[in-house]
């Protein structure tokens, strides 16, 4: 069936010289339910489009070689402009609260869903273009996305991903010389996007806040059968409570990586949060440079709802919005209880990998308090958050001073603590060796900070996409020393700290 005027592309398996894009084995079984849920869109094309840059390592994802972006067809696809067989782009309704506030209807405003693939290893992934065009969610948007935003989104979700943190993946960005307007003209852009699944807790609000509670639980067993397929021969009322006790548990190892890293979201709206507990809708993001627990990312958050040290409880309102919309299946008794399990399941996440990045091997009463005074002092004097834990990686007890006394504002507090620190690594006989080759392992050399990003947008802008290249590359190997490349882990430049982004970004 052709779609809005695209027509798709022919099966033709026999044709020796047809492209790998054309036997993408392209299915939508989110098109296949309840047309209440979504909207059959086509990409809108705009302007003249070209592959910017793409990420080898995602692309194998869909089992497609590296040189599959020399294909012109490749930019022909993965711009819309061309639509493969089995593939239906559509385009989905969810709700949320975004900042607190009550929203009844959102959706993909810029976002379409061309379907999902198998892989060989029998990995299945849904493919969407972010900033393809409007959609019938768009609202007062244009549907589209510009290149700043769509660089940071690439490179950030690909960071995440080799940080350890379960994230949407990226496969390419497609530009455009097609203006697109915000604070300024800008230039247009298309990322896209990987990830098992883009069911959002909002899209679940939608459905019971508009009374559709029969349809809720179509979705809710979709989502069960396709993602949860060990919950599905449960009962209904069982069934349903262990979706949302598998939903909390991803959200604290999600949120505890998140923290673990230094990483701030920056909209932590319930329409952004995963039913898989991924990282998603990277928008104004960043990463700690100095340690500040209420470093607020997004300069549009006026009140500093989802400041760093908020995520945690941020996400518990999340996930009670998220339970609220399961009371028509399972007793709210039980959705308490299972809610009221978050907190401890965080903390035990967050205890473990802090422990790690410590490298300690054991669990001890002290352990939080050593901790706590660490990034007590390293708010207090304004210390390098990833800096200052990889440098905990060459301490040695009982050698003299760290070279870490040298970079802080506090060295004799510092001081203090890596003798305790070092007391406590002796009490349980650590090897210096072997915790810092394990500590060197969850202590990135290298993270995603926004100055970093912003110096390859910047040579984006002006045609020249090595930066990204460049970047993409290093990100992918974070935990390496990376000698190669010191200009990507010292001091922030001066220019970074008046750097502003909001939801555009």
């Amino acid at each position: 069936m052709a779609i809005c005027g695209l027509e798709p592309v022919p099966a033709g398996d026999d044709d020796a010289g047809m492209s790998p894009l054309d036997r993408l084995p392209f299915d939508n079984r989110t098109a296949r339910l309840p047309e209440t849920l979504f909207a059959r869109v086509a990409a809108q094309p705009h302007g003249r489009h070209h592959l910017v840059h793409a990420s080898a390592e995602a692309l194998a994802l869909l089992d497609l070689p590296p040189d599959i972006t020399a294909d012109p067809d490749f930019v022909e696809v993965f711009s819309g402009r061309r639509v493969p067989a089995g593939a239906e782009p559509i385009a989905t309704v969810y709700a949320g609260h975004q900042f607190g506030i009550w929203v009844p209807q959102l959706g993909d405003g810029r976002a379409l869903l061309l379907g999902e693939l198998v892989n060989r290893r029998g990995e299945r992934w849904e493919v969407q273009l972010k900033g393809a065009g409007r959609t019938p969610y768009s609202r007062m948007g244009d549907g589209r996305a510009v290149l700043r935003s769509t660089i940071r989104e690439y490179l950030g979700s690909e960071a995440m991903h080799h940080l350890g943190i379960p994230t949407t993946r990226a496969a390419a960005i497609i530009g455009s010389d097609g203006p697109v307007l915000r604070e300024s003209v800008e230039s247009g852009a298309i990322l896209v996007r990987l990830a098992p699944s883009h069911l959002r807790f909002g899209h679940f609000q939608f459905l019971y806040y508009s009374g559709r509670h029969e349809l809720l639980r179509e979705l809710l067993d979709f989502a069960i059968a396709l993602h949860f397929p060990g919950l599905a021969a449960l009962p209904d009322t069982e069934r349903h409570a262990a979706l949302f006790a598998n939903v909390i548990e991803r959200t604290a190892q999600l949120v505890a990586g998140w923290q673990a890293v230094g990483f701030t979201h920056g909209v932590l709206n319930t329409d952004n949060m995963s039913l898989l507990g991924l990282t998603i809708d990277y928008g104004p993001f960043g990463f700690l440079d100095a340690y500040q627990p209420g470093f607020v990312c997004n300069h549009s958050d006026d009140d500093g709802r989802y400041a760093f040290d908020r995520q945690p409880s941020i996400a518990w309102w999340n996930l009670s919005a998220f339970g609220q919309t399961l009371t028509p299946l399972v007793p709210v008794e039980r959705l308490r209880a299972l809610l009221d399990g978050f907190s401890e399941q965080y903390a035990q996440a967050y205890a473990a990998r802090m422990r790690a990045k410590l490298g300690l091997r054991e669990a001890r009463d002290e352990d939080e308090a050593l901790l706590e005074d660490l990034l007590g002092l390293m708010a207090g004097c304004g210390a390098d958050y990833t800096n200052t834990l990889r440098s905990l990686c060459d301490f040695r007890p009982g050698t003299g001073p760290h070279a870490l006394l040298d970079t802080v504002a506090d060295p004799a507090g510092f001081e203090t603590w890596l003798q305790r620190y070092g007391e406590r690594l002796r009490a349980e006989a650590s090897d210096d060796e072997t915790r810092a080759a394990n500590m060197r392992r969850v202590n990135p050399k290298i993270v995603l900070r926004n100055w970093l990003a912003q110096r390859a947008i910047e040579q984006a802008e002006n045609g020249d996409y090595a930066g990204i290249d460049r970047l993409l590359r290093l990100l992918q190997t974070p935990f390496d020393e990376h000698p190669e490349a010191p200009d990507c882990y010292g001091e922030p430049p001066d220019w970074a700290r008046s750097l502003a982004l909001s939801c555009s970004s």
